[in-house]
């Protein structure tokens, strides 16, 4: 467990660090020639054997170097504010207590230090002016101390050390690194905090840059260990090359391979200071440090510690999960502007604004489990599993039981709810009539096209299962590939099924060739529009397939010279009318509209004097 201190430079941080546990937290040497920490300095205090260690963080009170304060706070749940007894609150101190407050710590406790320098009567004076000052600390637990008689040392961390540990560990392992070194015999080192998770030693890691890198050596809160876990404060040793791949400050050690890291989000902010609806500001997320731009959602103007929706556009993309907190302030640097919360990584570039979105954020904002807000996700669309499991940081299994909470589904990598699965069919079902309305000579659609037909743009393979499940349930029928409306199938009468063996006759005498209308109807001696009418029937049935108006070629010939352009374009990559005219030994002209119909299905595409295939399955017996 980790307890962070702040406080104003010289109020007595490292002193009292010092007193609870043995250890000067200035180590660094230009800490220790300046008299004050710059970065962040840490101290232990093991609770005895077979008991956990307590880590703390003496953060910096110098302006100058407030950035670092942010360094390592993921995972932590506790701080300790520090006020000198003879100073009180000082100017750097309303700060720290502003960035306390946004970081939302489970619990500050308010340590009045140099309690030697001054009387009872006093403290209890700056104790009522912080409480009044301050609401957010009036149920706060205060300490009286002083580093150099002792004074409530024992007391404090006697309590300290029954604070209950709220550590993620449950969570995929996710670690800020803050700091990079070499050390002589072991190689490379990072020194950060566990946002949340479990390490251990010869696991392997991704960085957030994306390379493997494994685990060689664990010193968990200052003590080698054979495993870390979220808040604790971990120094670990990897296998990496610092030559070959470079690792920073700002950068993550992850369990699973990293996403695209974000560069819009949508955030709840607690405002420290009236806000207008665009202003640049400074962002601080864990060890990282970048600028952007704030935009109000909700109003043009906020208020001083109102709440409200907004948008961050980020200069660098950061790895942002739900529920991280961020620092922001202004664009200068100077001040602090606000706190947030983020609510979506990744959010849309439009409609950012409507009451839908808003009131989809505002739900985001209220929802207390990750599988409420999944369900209020998979409200607006389907969603990659590896995104889910990202923004929620949350393993398969886990993913899998929110989903069954929220009555949601997953099929391969995408996740999806019942709304969405009856939305998408019913798009199918009206391409398939509509289809059927404007093409009454064709019996059906591949499952490719119809998937371009009614859902283009949403997941192939999840729209693929959808059709799946259709079929198996008679929502459509598939006929010699082609799928159709269950009423769309027809049938040949007794007479008509006579008449369809003679002209199935002339079309064998064909040799395969096409026959126009107006053909077979003159050497069957009928009238022509009967003759058409019948054969456009035989084409609904799948018998026949008119390649241009009025002139059927027998389906399995279709099928046959489907398969002959599928051989072509494996062994070319393409194929050309004058290769498929040479291999049927047809005219130009019917080879073209061959080719033609083969585009204006779906299986081919033209590219040039080239057609290349466009959908492998379709023609499929």
């Amino acid at each position: 467990m980790i307890i962070v201190t702040s406080g104003h430079v010289d109020h007595g941080k490292t002193a009292l660090l010092k007193a609870l546990t043995g250890t000067h937290t200035a180590h660094l040497p230009e800490e220790k020639k300046r008299g004050m920490t710059i970065d962040l300095g840490y101290a232990y205090l093991p609770l005895g054997e077979g008991k956990k260690t307590l880590g703390f963080i003496d953060v910096p009170g110098h302006e100058k170097f407030l950035s670092n304060m942010l360094a390592g706070l993921g995972g932590v749940h506790y701080a300790m504010l520090i006020v000198a007894a003879d100073e009180g609150i000082a100017a750097q101190t309303k700060e720290h207590l502003a960035i306390l407050r946004q970081l939302q710590f489970h619990e500050i406790m308010v340590v009045i230090t140099k309690a030697d320098r001054t009387n009872s009567e006093q403290i209890d004076t700056l104790i009522r002016q912080i409480k009044q000052d301050y609401p957010f600390l009036s149920q706060a637990k205060y300490f009286i101390t002083s580093a150099e008689t002792g004074q409530g040392i024992e007391a404090l961390r006697d309590y300290l050390q029954q604070l209950p540990e709220r550590a993620e560990t449950q969570k995929p392992f996710r670690y800020a690194i803050d700091r990079v070194f070499s050390v002589k015999g072991a190689g490379t080192v990072v020194t950060g905090t566990a946002f949340a998770g479990v390490v251990q030693v010869e696991d392997e890691l991704f960085l957030s840059t994306g390379q493997k890198v494994r685990v060689k050596a664990i010193h968990a809160q200052n003590t080698p260990s054979e495993q870390g876990v979220a808040g604790q404060r971990l120094a670990l040793n990897l296998n990496v090359d610092l030559d070959r791949i470079s690792i920073k400050r700002g950068d993550w050690l992850l369990q699973t391979s990293p996403p695209s890291p974000t560069s819009r989000i949508s955030v709840e902010i607690l405002a420290e200071m009236p806000l207008n609806e665009s202003q640049p500001v400074h962002i601080y997320h864990a060890a990282s440090r970048t600028t952007g731009k704030l935009v109000l959602l909700q109003d043009k103007n906020v208020a001083k510690n109102d709440r409200t929706l907004a948008e961050i556009m980020l200069d660098t993309p950061l790895f942002l999960a739900f529920g991280d907190k961020l620092i922001l302030r202004s664009g200068d640097a100077k001040t602090l502007v606000a706190g947030a919360n983020v609510l979506e990584i990744h959010s849309p570039k439009r409609h950012k604004r409507t009451e839908v979105r808003l009131n989809f954020l505002a739900n985001l904002a209220q929802a207390k489990s990750a599988s409420q807000r999944i369900a209020l996700t998979l409200q607006q669309t389907a969603v990659a599993t590896s995104q889910l499991m990202w923004s929620e940081q949350l393993n398969i299994s886990q993913l899998d039981n929110a989903l069954a909470e929220c009555g949601a589904m997953r099929y391969q990598d995408i996740c999806f709810n019942a709304a969405y699965q009856k939305e998408k069919t019913q798009q199918i079902l009206t391409a398939l009539s509509t289809y059927h309305e404007q093409h009454n000579d064709q019996l059906g659609v591949s499952k490719a096209r119809l998937y371009r037909m009614a859902a283009l743009n949403q997941p192939e393979n999840l729209i693929y299962y959808f059709i799946d499940e259709m079929l198996e349930r008679g929502a459509v029928q598939q006929t010699r590939g082609w799928i159709h409306l269950p009423e769309h199938k027809i049938r040949f009468t007794e007479q008509e099924q006579a008449q369809w063996q003679v002209i199935l006759a002339e079309f064998e005498q064909a040799n395969g060739q096409a026959i126009w209308v107006r053909d077979m109807a003159k050497a069957l001696g009928l009238d022509e529009n009967t003759m058409r009418n019948f054969m456009y029937k035989a084409g609904k049935l799948g018998y026949l397939t008119p390649v241009v108006k009025d002139r059927f070629f027998l389906t399995e010939n279709i099928y046959a010279y489907a398969r002959l352009v599928k051989e072509i374009v494996k062994q070319k990559g393409k194929v050309s009318v004058n290769e498929v005219r040479d291999q049927l030994n047809f005219g130009r002209k019917l080879t073209v509209q061959l080719m033609e119909y083969f585009d204006r299905t779906g299986f081919l595409r033209r590219k040039g004097n080239e057609h290349i295939l466009r959908d492998d399955h379709t023609f499929d017996l």
